[in-house]
């Protein structure tokens, strides 16, 4: 599928929080961060009141890491973990938790894109972004509804994250070329702003062949084909009142492993080796806020839409003769004001979803197959968020939310079901250079949908209805900042009630209990042109009761262990250059076959290390040139996040060997 008219003809009618502050105050405009110990970030950046929850991340951090997929975007957490090495099938956990049980945003917009098992969950270009924030666990209340273990905000960048000051018009282009694969990537953007008015267009196309792991394998169907795109345009009237509307799209579409995150698998049914895979999302945005708030006024207001189509191709095909449809989308909106009260602000809105997920399978050797069927749901939600200074040394942040749900079954049937949820955090000063966090969230959420290519038409409902979910989350985390030192260390739970977990075959009744929980370590040091940071993970993952797997635990966690990371960086003063390297350690980790009820296969432990160059020529500021090392010492491995290492019968994507990459960048 490429760019066509769809939802655009509609609209027209890690670094973290808790262990990045160590590098403020480094090169590439870092700010100097307050403490951070409840959120994930990029960089360090200011934050709200008594809260260490809202972040932003600037482009200019963006710029600096440049992550090609979300595995680069979080490399540097290990609290947050991405499985599979094609990006169409990759997935993000947050403390070991799948990201469909936290509250995911692009752009304000709520995603809903439990589409398909085998492919990604929410498909993602970092070349779009200006900031990602990620509240682990304990999230507000004004994060959206079902924040179970969280939220994830995707923000993508606007005129102004783009112009230098005193600039009305400009644009870049890039162009780069890695070696495995032979991954050629071509990029341009313009914008500008004229009378109030702003209007941005970015373009993007990346193609190449099938890549090698580090033992010189290739990594079947791993081939780059994506193609993403971002239109933006806004006015701003003198009196602050601002209007934006935003449409963001992402396609990937190529021949893919027929089961898209792992190789294969050695026993069953026989199967092609590949398919095509045609993702699409898309996002399209309709906001109004003001840039001159005063004291009792500072509204927002959005009416969003995010579809995810997803087409499986297997025809023509001896084994399989088949085309399976699937579509999730998600009709949402809020409407909010903050309150400025003195010390800290209050947040008081309404928000809502209407989201469905349906299929449309089509045999072509047996029509009387044929089916289309699909759930869908509706919530509205009342929520409260405050923040406050309670004295210098003492900030809090509290809230709460009331959402009342319904939800339709393949056969039409509804039922209806509501719930409050609530949150306390708070940070305390014990001294100028320590600081003392916890936080506490209690969440309820309605059912959720099943995923499309699971849902079966002939499935029955209770009368009563679905059970809904409920979770708990807890924190507490201490950090001190010592002079150029940064030390961080924190300790986390989730617990999940009845996370729905239907089978085609075994009914749509089904639930899973989940829990997860584990620790975190960080020490960083920073001097005037670089920083240098180490933080260690360990996290333990349960389904009902027993230790999780990758197979019972999809959209609900996954073995993640032990994992270290290090991140270095510095730039040469007056030179235009700036060198810098990170490295991820994951321990090997015993497994469970749930099964068999015995152990499964071990899961490997490895060490990659990536190292990058870029440079500015004198005199040519608008010109980068940047080269990287990725796997620099060609390790042949498996994230460990990704499908299916603890079975024996299961061929699991190995991630890709050496690269060199360079590109330049021309800006004007």
């Amino acid at each position: 599928m490429r760019f066509g008219v769809s939802i655009l003809a509609l609209s027209a009618g890690v670094s973290t929080g808790f262990s990045a502050g160590i590098s403020a105050g480094t090169a590439w405009g870092q700010a100097a961060g307050e403490f951070e110990l409840g959120t994930i970030v990029l960089e360090a950046g200011a934050k709200e009141a008594g809260e260490g929850k809202d972040v932003e991340v600037t482009a200019e951090d963006l710029n600096r890491i440049q992550p090609a997929d979300l595995q680069d975007l979080f490399k540097g957490e290990p609290t947050v973990q991405v499985g599979s090495s094609i990006p169409m099938s990759q997935k993000v956990y947050v403390n070991g938790v799948e990201e469909t049980n936290l509250a995911v945003t692009v752009d304000g917009s709520r995603q809903n894109n439990k589409i398909f098992h085998h492919n990604a969950t929410t498909l993602i270009d970092p070349a779009l972004l200006k900031s990602v924030r990620v509240a682990p666990g304990v999230a507000p209340a004004d994060a959206g509804p079902g924040a179970m273990a969280g939220s994830i905000a995707y923000e993508t960048r606007d005129v102004g994250d783009m112009l230098t000051e005193g600039d009305d018009f400009g644009g870049f282009l890039s162009s780069s070329y890695e070696s495995n694969g032979n991954i050629f990537t071509n990029a341009a953007s313009v914008f500008g702003r004229q009378g109030g008015f702003e209007a941005l267009g970015y373009l993007k196309y990346a193609t190449g062949g099938d890549r090698e792991d580090g033992g010189g394998n290739d990594i079947l169907a791993s081939g780059t084909d994506l193609l993403s795109g971002l239109v933006k345009i806004a006015y701003e009237a003198e009196s602050g009142h601002r209007i934006e509307l935003s449409y963001e799209r992402v396609n990937d579409d190529d021949a893919r492993p027929y089961r898209g995150n792992l190789s294969a698998i050695t026993a069953g049914r026989p199967v092609p080796a590949t398919r095509r895979y045609d993702l699409d999302r898309q996002n399209v945005v309709l906001s109004y806020s003001t840039t001159q708030p005063s004291e009792f006024w500072n509204p927002t207001a959005r009416i969003a839409y995010s579809v995810t189509d997803l087409a499986t191709i297997d025809y023509p095909n001896a084994l399989v003769n088949e085309t399976t449809y699937g579509m999730t989308d998600s009709l949402n909106g809020e409407i909010s004001n903050q309150f400025s009260l003195g010390s800290g602000t209050v947040d008081v809105g309404l928000d809502f979803y209407e989201d469905s997920a349906r299929i449309d399978y089509r045999s072509l050797d047996t029509p009387a197959w044929n089916y289309e069927t699909g759930e869908a749901a509706r919530n509205i939600g009342l929520f409260v968020q405050a923040r406050f200074d309670l004295s210098e040394r003492a900030r809090v942040s509290f809230g709460g939310r009331h959402d009342w749900h319904r939800f339709e079954g393949v056969d039409g049937s509804t039922s209806d079901s509501s719930g409050f949820s609530g949150n306390l955090s708070g940070e305390y000063d014990l001294s100028q250079a320590v600081t003392l966090a916890a936080g506490y969230s209690h969440v309820w959420a309605g059912p959720t949908l099943a995923e499309n290519y699971i849902a079966n038409p002939g499935w029955t409902y209770p009368a009563e209805g679905l059970r809904s979910m409920e979770a708990d989350n807890i924190y507490v985390a201490l950090g001190a900042e010592l002079g150029a030192w940064s030390l961080r260390a924190k300790l986390f739970q989730t617990e999940i009630e009845n996370a729905r977990t239907p089978s085609y075959g075994g009914g749509a009744d089904l639930y899973s209990d989940v829990e997860t929980r584990g620790y975190e370590l960080s020490v960083g040091y920073s001097w005037g042109a670089g920083f240098a940071r180490l933080a260690f993970a360990d996290i333990d993952t349960e389904i009902n009761d027993q230790p999780a797997d990758s197979d019972l635990g999809r959209y609900l966690t996954t073995p993640i262990g032990q994992i270290l990371s290090l991140a270095v960086a510095h730039e040469f003063a007056g030179t235009g250059l700036r060198v810098g390297g990170d490295a991820q350690v994951v321990f090997s980790e015993v497994s469970y076959d749930p099964y068999s009820g015995t152990a499964g296969q071990p899961l490997d432990g490895y060490e990659v290390v990536n190292a990058f160059l870029e440079y500015q020529p004198r005199g040519m500021e608008n010109v980068t040139i940047r080269g990287e090392v990725n796997n620099l010492f060609d390790a042949e491995y498996v994230s460990r996040a990704t499908y299916g290492q603890e079975f024996g019968t299961v061929v699991p994507l190995n991630e890709p060997g050496r690269s060199f990459k360079i590109e330049a960048r021309v800006s004007f």
